[in-house]
């Protein structure tokens, strides 16, 4: 059981770091004070820097069998403290248990799969231009790398960055989210007690993110940015990067269409759906924002839709019949009404809303809105809340088109058992991760990642490692 109001503290080097500077954490559901973490000062960011420095020339001599071993330990450690971690996630960041427990599962999943990459970073023997040359490639860690992670998965968002980055040999500089740094803290923990190198996995709490990210990314000693946020935060640092030409990882916004045509099994698709928009109370970047549905099927499709959305249950997510927990805080749950009231008021439709009477604070019932259009907010923003939009449409043509429109490329979901349609609508969508006849897409063994304005580079699968590595050449006279 978590000790509520304890202090908890940054790590350098391996070691608690002491401040009288605080950070107080709360609990989103009650507003109570979790604890309070030490948080860093600039001068404290320069100790990291150099100490990480220090710890990727000794990555540079361990080898990728020795990482491997440490991040199977680090993922058994993981696991061995399932319940524990879950209950951290639901206490500062919301979600209900059983969604907590999930992510526990999917955050070591990144890890024991890097642990298996580590392992399958090849070089190449090169055909030589002459008899009297030798040409090979190898593989190495990049360098220190910056990883910038958000709060809507406070274990996962970090161990897919920092399980490659270890595997490749790469120290790591973490900067959490300030609304749930217990759960980073916790994660570096496990991590050195599995072995980790005390500043391959440092992590340093501020209230002042823009100021102390601004001072990382512009020291040339940090080869590497890796950051999961908006699309708007995403361009500001990738900008930053080109002044000392670090290398960029960009996990950025999405607007994911979710599409179900007239040959659809509706059971199936809502089922999709139901995943696919109210995880984690729609608080996901892939998360279902514009559902499409051909107008054919729409009567049946939104009568069962119906009464599955008010069978959702919101409240603590400790609590365990709870489907939905709150919203991360009140400021997020103004930021989707205003765009419910902006749709309203552009001619959207209510079909259910739920009430949120003696729900005070950032919970918020589920919502289904027709007649949406996108001349609405609604249609152009991530919702970031357990908001459905309806939009109705009449053929492929149209819809692949109106999925297509915005500059979002995350993820998009479609259902369809034609398969001359699943083929055409797998090749037209601009989007770089897409669910067919599947709502819930997210696997350690898959890219991760967006196209377009929906950021750089791919999370990971095979691709994930491969972020964190430079190769070099070498021709030898023979």
């Amino acid at each position: 059981m978590f000790k509520k109001g304890q202090t908890l503290h940054s790590i350098i080097d391996g070691a608690s770091h002491s401040s009288c500077d605080l950070l107080p954490v709360y609990n989103p559901a009650d507003g109570c004070l979790l604890a309070n973490v030490t948080q860093i000062n600039i001068d404290d960011a320069d100790s990291a820097v150099e100490v990480a420095s220090k710890c990727f020339e000794q990555l540079k001599t361990t080898t990728a069998q020795a990482r491997s071993t440490v991040l199977y330990r680090w993922y058994q450690l993981i696991m061995d403290n399932q319940s524990r971690l879950a209950e951290l996630v639901t206490l500062e960041q919301g979600k209900p248990i059983q969604e907590s427990n999930a992510e526990v599962v999917y955050a070591a999943g990144y890890v024991r799969w890097f642990a298996q990459q580590a392992e399958r970073a090849y070089g190449m023997v090169i055909p030589p231009h002459t008899p009297n040359h030798q040409i090979t490639s190898n593989k190495q860690g990049v360098g220190i790398v910056l990883g910038i992670t958000p709060w809507n998965f406070p274990l996962a968002m970090i161990t897919r960055k920092v399980a490659p980055a270890y595997a490749a040999g790469c120290s790591f500089i973490l900067k959490p989210s300030e609304l749930t740094p217990i759960s980073a803290i916790e994660l570096a923990k496990l991590a050195l007690q599995a072995g980790m190198e005390r500043g391959a996995f440092q992590v340093l709490v501020s209230d002042k993110p823009q100021a102390l990210v601004e001072h990382l990314n512009n020291k040339p000693a940090i080869r590497k940015l890796t950051f999961t946020g908006s699309t708007r935060v995403g361009k500001l640092l990738y900008a930053q990067c080109a002044d000392t030409m670090k290398r960029a990882s960009l996990e950025l916004g999405g607007n994911a269409p979710f599409i179900v045509f007239e040959s659809a099994n509706i059971e199936s698709a809502i089922d999709g759906l139901m995943i696919a928009k109210f995880r984690n109370a729609g608080q996901t970047c892939i998360a279902a924002n514009r559902v499409f549905v051909h107008r054919d099927i729409r009567a049946k499709f939104v009568a069962q839709l119906i009464r599955r959305v008010e069978s959702l249950k919101v409240g603590a997510g400790l609590g365990a019949d709870f489907d939905i927990g709150p919203l991360i805080n009140e400021t997020a749950k103004l930021k989707a009404k205003q765009l419910v009231v902006d749709a309203i008021e552009r001619g959207a439709k209510y079909i259910t809303q739920g009430s949120d009477v003696q729900q005070e604070g950032p919970f918020m019932s589920p919502i289904i809105l027709g007649s949406v259009t996108p001349d609405m907010n609604i249609y152009h923003h991530e919702i970031f809340a357990p908001v459905v939009t309806l939009i109705d449409f009449d053929s492929e043509f149209q819809v692949m088109a109106m999925a297509n429109e915005l500059h979002a490329g995350l993820a998009a979901y479609f259902y369809s058992t034609c398969q001359k349609q699943i083929a055409r609508m797998s090749k037209g969508l601009d989007f770089a991760m897409i669910g067919i006849n599947e709502g819930a897409i997210s696997n350690p063994a898959a890219p991760f990642g967006g196209m377009k304005e929906s950021g750089l580079g791919r999370e990971g699968g095979a691709e994930g490692i491969e972020e964190y590595l430079e190769t070099k050449y070498f021709c030898q006279r023979i």
